[in-house]
């Protein structure tokens, strides 16, 4: 049995057209949601999470038992290299936006930082996520999806 639950194309023809990164921040700023990817046993690995952006960087909780708090409580500098996406696509007409940000990811430790990120950002699956992990944009890339026609 095969399922289908893809969303028809819309037959207009759509445009993408680069975001500058100041413009990416503010848009992954205005959502809640993205993919961390890390890699993890040499491949890569993609985890939804929550966010918050802070002063130009982005914050993500995590919990001692995640692959990538094991990675950054190890890594010596400059971190551990991420990616990290969050997008705004309507489902329906296919349009909105795409930001990926690459850089370095750090767990926190500085006990005053942890707990005004752990203030800040309430983890959505799990209360017990006692770590924080920020990571600092190094490449900032975004497309907006638009109509052809406009």
């Amino acid at each position: 049995m095969v399922l289908d639950n893809a969303q028809p194309v819309p037959a207009e023809p759509r445009r993408s057209t680069g975001i500058d990164s100041v413009e990416a921040l503010r848009l992954l700023g205005s959502v809640s949601v993205g993919r961390v990817v890390f890699t993890q046993h040499a491949l890569p690995t993609i985890r939804p999470v929550n966010h918050v952006l802070i002063d130009g960087s982005i914050v993500i909780r995590t919990h001692a038992g995640t692959a990538l708090t094991a990675r950054t409580r190890v890594a010596r500098d400059p971190g551990v290299v991420v990616a990290y996406e969050a997008d705004a696509i309507d489902p329906d007409t296919h349009l909105g936006w795409s930001v990926v940000v690459t850089g370095y990811a750090h767990l926190v430790t500085e006990p005053v930082e942890l707990a005004r990120y752990q203030a800040l950002l309430r983890p959505w699956v799990d209360p017990t996520m006692d770590y924080a992990v920020r990571i600092h944009p190094d490449l900032i890339t975004g497309i907006r999806l638009t109509a052809a026609d406009t």
